[in-house]
């Protein structure tokens, strides 16, 4: 009797275990849509906080196969925010800070304008949008894992997430967390 109970309870604590690695593995597949579906294993490079002033503005992560980012393989951005802001506002900011970064062709980043603020909606706190960079150089947009848009454009790609990554970011320190170079 004592035996066939504790058959019993191996078996329940088995299924148990099952239905919690499948619970787990789903929600690391839920990241940014999937990331395994544009790079093999998807690991977090570094984190950073852009705080302005008195206000935190998002909480940002970089993934990167691996866990090593090297700026010619694909790799994923995940913005946090937290404050509430118009999708109208973040492809202005965007814009700003590319042409922070020395891009000049009006034309351009008018075309790049249009195509964020067709793609980016307002944000509320604790809300997310993660940016993709697949192994074409097309940027993909999640908003809370759920796909937004995709820009085809390979200049954009690199000017939009040279907004972090670039050594010529108006965030430098910033850059150095998300790259894993500072604690």
């Amino acid at each position: 009797m004592k035996t066939q109970y504790n058959n019993q309870s191996i078996i329940k604590g088995k299924r148990k275990f099952c239905i919690f690695l499948a619970m787990l593995t789903f929600c690391l597949n839920a990241q940014g849509g999937n990331l395994q579906e544009y790079f093999e294993e998807p690991q977090k490079v570094g984190e950073a906080r852009l705080s302005v002033l008195f206000w935190d503005i998002y909480d940002a992560a970089l993934f990167a196969p691996k866990g090593e980012f090297t700026g010619t393989q694909p790799f994923a951005l995940e913005l946090k925010y937290l404050r509430n802001f118009k999708g109208k506002d973040i492809a202005s900011r965007s814009i700003d800070e590319m042409r922070k970064l020395g891009i000049s062709d009006e034309v351009k980043l008018a075309k790049w304008y249009q195509e964020m603020q067709d793609i980016f909606p307002d944000v509320k706190e604790g809300e997310k949008i993660t940016g993709i960079v697949d192994t074409q150089q097309v940027s993909h947009f999640y908003y809370n894992d759920q796909p937004l848009g995709k820009v085809y454009d390979q200049e954009f790609s690199e000017a939009f997430f040279n907004i972090w990554l670039s050594e010529q970011t108006s965030e430098p320190k910033m850059r150095e967390k998300l790259l894993g170079l500072r604690k």
